[in-house]
């Protein structure tokens, strides 16, 4: 006797859609959920946030980045109201009010994921609902070249292990918690170093975007086995800026001729010694740096962690998004 389930076809079985937690939509269908959203920036306003390499315009600021916009005021308006409700259960009414909503975005090295930070920071304080904004990228909590030097960890610099995780956890941790003021030590790509005694504040936002490489890595489990609270789970909302390794490098190294021809010439930069050689010879060094670090950290711990976002943003090779997978809830 025939069971009913060996008795249906192999390609019926092929052709069920595969279980996810995304929604998958193309670029035409997420433009079209914009809305009737207006776009409160100009050209000279999107040209000022864009990144060195980036390719970015109002046509791409209109399709993609503002109905990124539009979801993430409804996302903070809804959780406003999640949190009246669970205060009303509480008995608490009104103690947890001004709690900051918390965006991460992630991504490899020259993706793009700063412009897409410093975009949503712009288009989110438009809104009248929430006007405080703040933008703190993980840099400042890369450990001091001193330090990475004496832990041999200069080659591995972006890596995990090279970020004071725990005092990143606890500037996330305290600002959700709604405390008046919050510090942040403050990087400079120029010296390429923590700068010495300088602080970058933060006063009770609406909204706050942390961006960096690996903010969407689990929690480590501490010396005696038990799981921490990682810095992920401060996140109300992700983006993990995602595109082919291959296209990454090109704009890896696209970015880094520019920075030769501008930023590097500064005779205060880490970098102007890749000035004083030929481009062949910088490009060397470049592609170096992407084969031993950048690459190895996007493989081994930043690409996984695509699976944790709450939205994956996918280029193509000419910086332009093509597809967005939106997890459900």
């Amino acid at each position: 006797m025939i069971s009913p389930v060996s008795s249906i076809p192999r390609s019926a079985h092929r052709s069920r859609p595969e279980a996810t937690p995304y929604v998958d939509l193309t670029r035409a269908e997420w433009s079209a959920l914009r809305d009737k959203t207006p776009l409160p920036l100009s050209a000279e306003e999107v040209e000022q946030l864009r990144g060195l390499g980036d390719v970015i315009d109002l046509d791409e600021v209109r399709d993609i980045y503002l109905p990124l916009s539009r979801l993430l005021n409804l996302y903070v308006g809804a959780t406003d109201g999640l949190r009246g409700a669970l205060n009303t259960f509480l008995g608490e009414q009104g103690s947890q009010s001004g709690t900051p909503f918390v965006i991460g975005v992630a991504g490899s090295v020259a993706v793009g994921k700063s412009t897409v930070a410093r975009l949503l920071r712009a288009l989110l304080s438009r809104w009248p609902e929430h006007p405080r904004v703040e933008l703190v990228t993980t840099d400042g909590f890369l450990l001091p070249t001193r330090e990475l030097e004496s832990r041999g960890l200069m080659s591995r610099k972006g890596f995990p292990e090279s970020y004071d995780r725990r005092a990143l956890t606890r500037f996330v941790a305290d600002i959700k918690a709604g405390k008046d003021e919050v510090t942040a030590p403050v990087y400079s790509h120029l010296i390429y170093d923590i700068v010495p005694g300088e602080k970058l504040t933060v006063r009770r936002p609406d909204i706050l975007i942390v961006e960096g490489l690996n903010v969407l890595q689990p929690a480590l489990p501490g010396k005696d086995g038990r799981t921490r609270v990682g810095l992920a789970d401060y996140f109300d909302f992700s983006v993990y800026v995602d595109a082919r390794a291959e296209d990454i490098e090109r704009w890896y190294l696209n970015r880094f001729r520019k920075l030769r021809a501008t930023a590097f010439q500064d005779p205060s930069s880490y970098f102007r010694r890749y000035t004083q050689v030929s481009e062949e010879e910088a490009l060397d060094y470049a592609r170096t740096m992407w084969r031993t670090i950048n690459k190895p950290n996007l493989v081994e711990n930043i690409a996984p962690t695509r699976g944790r976002a709450a939205l994956v943003v996918r280029k193509g090779p000419d910086h332009k998004v093509q597809r967005l997978s939106l997890r459900k809830l």
